[in-house]
């Protein structure tokens, strides 16, 4: 057992347990390739289970999944030999077509059911889940194209992703029937897919794959991750010299200087911190590869200015605007499973500057704790809302930090250590610009948008007690913005920006240190020059002057708390989470003991109107959207006191 790294101890352990539950398959499903016809169903579960007291802490993420094994099994096409093994429901990937190799990594969840004998697990060693395992199998080997690739979105495309992915989840499956000695002609079969796949992948001069410049990291390294257990299971020094060689390459073209992971070129939170890390800290697992943990360092240092902390300590805002693929904007402080994040925690001991990012042991102990002593049934999960990657990654173990090492790493990111600087991360034709001063933190892209999501210009406005004031989002959902007559905004493009050290056009910015009573300007303008926009910023305030070629309406995302006082220059209070609008010029916002003042240069009849999107596990925190219509000038501050 010393060849399988990543499986748990009990799992070793009840190794020899699980050969003796096999009992005999059907005779059609132990002949490889011949197709079983009618394939027995699997029962389901027992009245009242499963019984969420028998779940090992580590293992509650299972639960779930057994609630849907056997609606999903019992899916599995065994009538039409065109489709045999087909997940017919497809359960978590789009498009739902028998072609697409993605819908078959499930494989690993019914291998993981039929190998594991746990008491609460009354699948282990049963013959159906067995036969239907087997037919699901057959159906995603067949789907390999001769070169090794598996298609996705076309029945001929050659798919980086469905490859890549499919390593790991294929040597995980194959890991799970060598421990109980299922399958062996299956096994067999599995081991010649995966060489194949390697070979594929893992080929230099595929430009399918190792494409210039590298792009979509994550698919990269989720190759790479299955790779390194497929070798493990069935070494080949050739094809290790090839991992060796591609995992050296990832760590010099994968990763921007800066510290991100490209997606594609771009940076992206959801596929950083949630696939990207996770993989990486596979491999580092099951190798100690130096690469993997110099990689994680970095992303760590970026990651300490895109997270923004709530000072009430109930999570974080991510930069969601410069975001190129997905759209997490809040990450709570304790994160309940599934936690797609959590493998990544297997970094801290060795990168302690990751561990704010984390939940707390003790904090994570305590959900377990809730949820085992909750007396309601396990839901089963939605289809389209399932993924092997949650109970795949259980069998590597945690490392989550204390609360004690958690606060330590906090208090060492650069806003909250520090209340004056001006941090420009700059990557090719991306300019991420980071600004503190005593009384404020503001974040900013612009340059080149890596994809059409993100949002360019000023991305959030954060204050230390108050915490998110302005927060940008990616995509159409909002973000701060001139909008034009004709409903264009100038977040859409490229917007070209300069710095100055001073009043904005004082004189340019050389990368110097500035006091904290210093202002700090940017003119950024559209690609046209339609919209130009001055921004200043001091220790207090940010200032805009946006001159335009039409008359349009400044928009400003805010975040409103249900206390929080929200009044118009004109006395008209706005209600939380309604529309309001007055003729007015400014509001003010107060928070606590903090007061917002946002004034601009003359009456007009702006409105303040409260949306659907709320942010943290409390939904307290509301997204309402201030505009402010104006001829093509207008002047505006926001003053913090």
């Amino acid at each position: 057992m010393a060849g399988f790294p990543g499986l748990s101890r009990r799992a070793l352990l009840g190794a020899a347990c699980g050969a003796a539950l096999l009992t005999a398959l059907p005779a059609q499903a132990a002949r490889g390739d011949e197709r079983a016809s009618g394939l027995p169903l699997l029962d389901p579960l027992p009245q009242g289970a499963p019984d969420r007291t028998l779940f090992a802490p580590q293992e509650q993420r299972y639960a779930p999944y057994l609630v849907i094994l056997a609606p999903m099994a019992n899916e599995i096409e065994d009538a039409d030999p065109a489709t045999y093994g087909w997940f017919t429901g497809g359960w978590w990937r789009t498009p739902t077509v028998p072609y697409n190799a993605r819908i078959q990594e499930h494989v690993y969840t019914l291998s993981w059911f039929y190998a594991h004998p746990r008491p609460w697990n009354p699948y282990a060693g049963d013959a159906a889940l067995l036969a239907r395992l087997d037919a699901a199998l057959q159906h995603y080997l067949r789907l390999q194209h001769d070169d090794g690739s598996w298609p996705e979105y076309r029945p001929t495309e050659h798919s980086r992703a469905a490859t890549g992915f499919g390593l790991g989840y294929l040597s995980k499956t194959l890991q799970n029937l060598h421990t109980v000695g299922a399958l062996p002609e299956r096994q067999t079969e599995i081991r010649t897919t995966l060489r194949k796949a390697m070979g594929w992948f893992l080929d230099p001069a595929n430009t399918t794959v190792w494409v210039k410049p590298l792009q979509f990291a994550n698919q990269h390294i989720a190759g790479l991750a299955g790779a390194t257990l497929s070798l493990q299971l069935d070494p080949d020094p050739a094809l290790q010299e090839r991992l060796a060689e591609r995992v050296a390459f990832i760590g010099s073209h994968g990763q921007s200087p800066q510290g991100f992971f490209y997606e594609p070129r771009g940076m992206d939170i959801g596929y950083n911190f949630e696939v990207m890390l996770p993989d990486m800290a596979e491999i580092y697992h099951l190798t100690g590869e130096p690469t993997m943990l110099s990689m994680a360092r970095k992303f760590a240092t970026w990651f300490g200015y895109n997270l923004v902390r709530e000072p009430d300590g109930s999570g974080w805002f991510t930069n969601v605007a410069a975001s190129a693929r997905t759209s997490i904007r809040a990450l709570d402080d304790v994160m309940h499973d599934p936690d797609r994040t959590h493998l990544g925690s297997l970094f801290v001991p060795e990168a302690p500057e990751l561990a704010g990012f984390f939940t707390a042991g003790e904090d994570r102990a305590a959900a377990r704790a809730a949820w085992a002593a909750d007396p309601m049934p396990v839901p089963a999960l939605n289809r389209g809302n399932t993924s092997p990657r949650i109970i795949a990654h259980v069998p590597y173990g945690e490392a989550f930090p204390t609360r004690a090492e958690k606060k330590a790493a906090i208090s060492e990111l650069p806003y909250l250590r520090q209340d004056n600087f001006v941090e420009l991360r700059r990557d090719g034709g991306q300019d991420f610009l980071f600004i503190r001063r005593p009384n404020l933190y503001l974040g900013t892209f612009f340059g080149q948008r890596a994809t059409s999501l993100v949002r360019a210009g000023l991305s959030f406005l954060w204050h230390p007690d108050a915490g998110m004031v302005v927060y940008s989002l990616n995509g159409d959902a909002g973000c701060w913005a001139t909008e034009l007559a004709d409903g264009r905004l100038d977040a859409d493009g490229d917007l070209t920006a300069e710095y100055f050290t001073g009043a904005a056009t004082a004189r340019p910015w050389t990368g110097e240190d500035l006091s904290p009573d210093e202002p700090f300007g940017i003119r950024y303008r559209t690609p046209d020059s339609a919209v130009t926009t001055d921004v200043t910023v001091t220790r207090q305030t940010v200032r805009r002057v946006v001159t335009a070629h039409s008359p349009g309406s400044e928009q400003i995302p805010l975040v409103i708390h249900p206390s929080d006082k929200v009044t118009f220059t004109d006395g008209t209070e706005a209600a939380y989470g309604k529309a309001t609008t007055a003729p007015a010029d400014g509001l003010t916002l107060r928070r606590g003991n903090t007061t917002i003042l946002i004034r601009w240069d003359a009456m007009r009849t702006a409105s303040l109107t409260g949306g659907s999107t709320t942010y943290l596990r409390d939904g307290a925190r509301r997204t309402h959207m201030l505009r402010i219509p104006h001829p093509g000038a207008l002047r505006l501050t926001i003053t913090f006191s």
